[in-house]
């Protein structure tokens, strides 16, 4: 698939195509003709004794400095070279390719005023597979994300560093050269066109969104599980009884739950009037509630980031009818409260989860399991630890659910005199969304054990293909064994999604709603 560049929005799929898969890029013929309108108006303002903000003068504190007409393309090359100042550990891949294509984006709506030229080079970048070498550290998140954008730039211009196609860092200038690529030269303002947007944070949004996308639906996967596992009821999932709370994520999160509980023998080793447990516990009860609120919040998140990707986000932008304003839609307050927002249920859900894990671990509470699911208890210490490995990630949720939009440390001598530290949350959201795959993933190989011991009675078709799909990399209930491997291969089935398809096998596509005539 060749995503299409051009004036209109792109899609959060094209994003992570681009960014995960590599997918190619295309600039249409639409948005080179833009370009080049758009290009007159600042060539005319260029030549104009007028002073125009980033054209003939300078930047930030420094706007009311005029710079001559021999000057503007040297001042362009050095904002970038002053502001690619980033520091730390290298931002991932996938980031990085999201920032770029974000970037070329909005160049390629006409509203920087770039050459057609100077996008090109960015898609051939793209297209090559060259990453420019950015750093966890540098941006505040307003007048863009300036420190990773400018690295970028830099690599345009032939200088910085970069990695190619199989991660090997080199010099730009090389990697530009083996692609056959010719650095270009910045004209007037193309320089701040390449950096000022909230292009970094918008696309950590857009991947932790879609990695959220199936981990909110792994929720209820493992949350279904357990219910299994602890011999729970799932008549609260009844679709009835979430209609009286009509919040769609909730039902939506019911509805999974029952298919994937459907036709379970355990459930119905207990069903019925002997059964003295009127409610179970609130991990078990409630999960609907705290799953929903989850896919509530990320669809809500996804509205923002859809609106950010209809944005042509610049300072000055040429308008439609040919001026150049200056604006503050750099500001990148909507972004940041979105990746601040989101963080916060996240931490949630997989604070649920483990209470859900420990609570299978203790004889007291798991009806019938033996302590820590050992094989021996005492000589064995089965998923003990296990417990306190999730407990330690949902701590750390917990800690990254403090919003960093909430912070400003005003720069450039009081001229950006707040700023939304967006790419502080997005990097923080990261770290979140690693963490609750691994927090679910250890609820799932915690209960998948549990209903091996639960044997003879057998679990549901859906739940037991989740058992399956475990049991081709990791050993059923026995003697202790070495924990850390079987947790990282659990994570990486459900970070790829595995677990999801195997449970689909079974009950068809999830997160649909029932309806008047199927099941309640």
């Amino acid at each position: 698939m060749t995503v299409e560049i051009g004036i209109a929005p792109l899609t959060m799929a094209e994003v992570v195509a681009v960014a995960r898969e590599g997918a190619p890029v295309r600039l249409t013929e639409e948005s080179l003709a833009e370009m080049a309108r758009s290009r007159a108006v600042i060539d005319a303002l260029a030549s104009s004794p007028e002073p125009a903000y980033g054209v003939s003068t300078g930047f930030g504190a420094l706007a009311t400095v005029h710079i001559p007409p021999e000057q503007r393309a040297h001042l362009q090359e050095s904002l970038v070279r002053s502001h690619a100042a980033g520091t730390g550990p290298e931002v991932e891949d996938e980031v990085v390719r999201a920032t770029m294509l974000l970037r070329l984006h909005t160049l390629a709506t006409g509203r920087t005023g770039v050459r057609p030229v100077t996008a090109q080079i960015y898609a051939d970048m793209l297209n090559a597979g060259i990453s420019p070498v950015i750093y966890e550290y540098g941006s505040l998140g307003c007048s863009g994300d300036l420190a990773p954008l400018s690295h970028i730039a830099l690599a345009l211009i032939g200088e910085g560093e970069v990695r190619d196609r199989d991660g090997v860092r080199m010099p730009a200038v090389q990697a530009l050269a083996d692609a056959g690529i010719t650095p270009v030269r910045l004209a007037e303002k193309e320089g701040l066109a390449l950096i000022n947007g909230t292009d970094g944070m918008l696309g950590m949004l857009i991947l932790a969104l879609a990695d959220l996308q199936m981990l909110v639906t792994t929720a209820d996967i493992s949350a279904a599980m357990s219910i299994e596992a602890l011999l729970g009821t799932d008549r609260v999932l009844a679709d009835d009884l979430q209609r009286l709370r009509p919040h769609p994520g909730q039902r939506m999160s019911a509805a999974n739950m029952r298919r994937v509980l459907r036709d379970s023998p355990i459930v119905a080793s207990h069903a019925g009037p002997d059964d003295t447990r009127v409610q179970d516990a609130y991990s078990l009860r409630c999960a609907p509630q705290v799953n929903g609120a989850a896919r509530d919040t990320v669809d809500y998140c996804a509205v923002v980031a859809d609106r950010e990707l209809a944005a042509a986000i610049d300072n000055p932008v040429v308008t439609l009818d040919g001026r150049v304003e200056s604006n503050g839609n750099f500001h990148g307050a909507p972004v940041a409260y979105a990746l601040d927002f989101v963080a916060i249920p996240v931490a949630d859900v997989a604070s649920m989860s483990e209470r859900r894990t420990d609570r299978m671990l203790d004889r007291h509470r798991s009806h019938g399991l033996p302590p820590f699911l050992a094989h021996e208890a005492g000589v064995d210490s089965g998923h003990m630890i296990a417990q306190y490995t999730s407990a330690g990630i949902v701590h750390e949720l917990k800690r990254l659910a403090v919003p960093a939009s909430v912070d400003s440390i005003p720069s450039s001598a009081m001229q950006e005199d707040h700023v939304s530290m967006g790419w502080s949350a997005a990097r923080k959201l990261r770290t979140a969304v690693d963490g609750l795959a691994r927090v679910l993933a250890i609820e799932i190989l915690t209960s998948a054990r549990a209903l091996d011991l639960r044997a003879p009675i057998s679990p549901a078709d859906a739940t037991g293909a989740v058992v399956a799909l475990l049991r081709e990399q990791i050993a059923g209930p026995g003697p202790d064994r070495h924990l850390a491997p079987e947790i990282a291969a659990a994570t990486e089935l459900v970070r790829s999604g595995a677990v999801l398809r195997a449970v689909q096998s079974v009950t068809g596509p999830l997160n649909t709603l029932p309806t008047e005539h199927t099941e309640n």
